[in-house]
């Protein structure tokens, strides 16, 4: 699956430095939807049992849907603790996509039943006082993060597939998930934005083609 003799046990290099610094509760934490158009951004924090390796965890977007499917199952089931946050589109609208973004991480972590004592955080800093990290490409870099990022892609997958689509099926939201795709862009001039559309992204993105609003 790796190439070159990369080994799963790779992705815990930061893990094992905290643990080595008697941390026991170290979560991941990662983001989804931070580019789309429509619906929430994501974001899911996870704490996996020390040591544990979750043979072919890795960043979410570099899985089929069907891998990460499974993976989303076998992490609920051998995580210590799992967190998810949502920030909906009027408030993304309202604090910007960055703060936005923090703010669900933070809702994540809060959500969860086991208080972390680290977080590793994907390029970002979760606004609350536990000692944390931002790593650069860390859902690449941690199984910690790489299993947040499913947990988070799985969960705003599913809505898009379910609740928003059976809301707004004339949008192809199951399809597209939300992101500027041509058939989104399409849709969108012909019907105009959804109340769960970001407008803050649409005023930069087709303000040029039509005034949606």
């Amino acid at each position: 699956m790796f190439k070159r003799g990369y080994q799963m046990e790779d992705l815990l290099i930061y893990e094992k430095e905290y643990w080595g610094q008697s941390y026991r509760h170290i979560a991941g934490i990662d983001e989804v939807g931070r580019g789309c158009l429509f619906g929430d951004v994501v974001a899911a924090a996870v704490i996996l049992p020390e040591g544990l390796v979750l043979e072919g965890v890795n960043d979410s977007k570099k899985l089929s849907a069907r891998k990460r499917e499974q993976l989303y199952e076998q992490i609920m089931e051998s995580a210590l603790a799992v967190g998810i946050g949502f920030v909906d589109a009027p408030t993304i609208d309202r604090i910007n996509i960055k703060q936005a973004a923090r703010l669900a991480m933070k809702q994540a972590v809060e959500q969860m039943s086991v208080q972390p004592d680290y977080l590793l955080v994907d390029a970002e800093k979760v606004d609350l006082p536990i000692p944390q990290v931002a790593i650069i490409k860390g859902d690449a870099n941690s199984q910690s993060i790489a299993a947040a990022s499913i947990i988070a892609k799985v969960t705003r997958d599913r809505l898009c597939q379910g609740e928003w689509e059976a809301k707004y099926p004339e949008y192809g939201i199951a399809v597209h998930k939300g992101y500027a795709t041509k058939l989104h862009r399409e849709q969108l001039l012909l019907l105009g934005p959804t109340p769960m559309h970001r407008r803050s992204f649409l005023n930069n993105l087709l303000n040029e083609q039509q005034q949606l609003f």
